[in-house]
């Protein structure tokens, strides 16, 4: 088997940055890259759609996103990290006190360098997350603080990748992963690198059995379009894997 190390390290520092979510350029940027992996059909499916009993969200686009104290110093920042605006906020800007501001900070008091990943996908709301120590810090400063939320939603689309591999049998195996978290390396990032480069090596494959679907998608409801989309095919699968 062809060692792959050097080009999956490269791949991860590609897409490490990418803010991605359930919808939004992020995961088709994501998705063109993994193309020089393997050779992905991308499928966009509109905002709006029934999907069994969901419906396909609108897509979500982030420009930025800050916390400035009231002497203008930076305390959170978007750009320095994409997981500190949480994901699928709605926009908001404006003067709030801690004590306002305090329902929308999200950390970890257990893991005080670490930032949470928070969501709120069906949701009208917003909110930052942040270390447990920039937490500390706006509640020793005390305010009243500067927040903006650059976000939009607008009517678009689904994105998901598709690699179908044939094989000698008609029996498929479905290999699914997840392409919708932003800047985290074991969930998704390593999935879908150890994903795509699995596709890749079964493809160089002269033989197969069986036959291979595999597909990148956004979470629960990527999946669920997926299915939706391909009813009679999902009712064929012999083997599902989640990786």
């Amino acid at each position: 088997m062809t060692d792959y190390l050097d080009k999956i390290d490269g791949f991860l520092h590609k897409l490490f940055p990418i803010c991605r979510s359930i919808t939004g350029e992020g995961n088709r940027e994501t998705l063109r890259i993994l193309r020089e992996i393997v050779p992905l059909k991308i499928l966009e499916y509109p905002s709006g759609t029934p999907v069994f009993d969901w419906l396909i969200p609108e897509e979500w686009e982030i420009h930025g996103g800050f916390i400035k104290n009231f002497r203008g110093e930076l305390m959170v920042d978007f750009h320095q990290n994409n997981l500190h605006v949480m994901n699928y906020s709605r926009a908001v800007q404006g003067e709030k006190s801690f004590e306002e501001l305090q329902p929308h900070l999200h950390y970890l008091q257990k893991l005080p360098d670490a930032i949470p990943y928070r969501t709120t996908y069906y949701n009208n709301d917003w909110g930052f997350c942040l270390t447990h120590k920039q937490y500390k810090y706006l509640a020793e400063d005390g305010g009243p603080f500067k927040i903006f939320i650059d976000t939009s939603f607008k009517k678009g689309s689904l994105t998901i990748g598709e690699v179908l591999i044939e094989g000698k049998s008609s029996e498929e195996v479905l290999i699914s992963t997840y392409i919708c978290h932003p800047s985290m390396a074991n969930d998704n990032l390593s999935g879908m690198i150890l994903t795509a480069f699995l596709a890749k090596e079964l493809l160089s494959r002269k033989k197969l059995n069986r036959s291979y679907r595999i597909i990148f998608v956004p979470e629960t409801i990527g999946a669920i379009t997926y299915c939706a989309m391909n009813e009679r095919v999902m009712k064929a699968i012999d083997v599902g894997l989640v990786v």
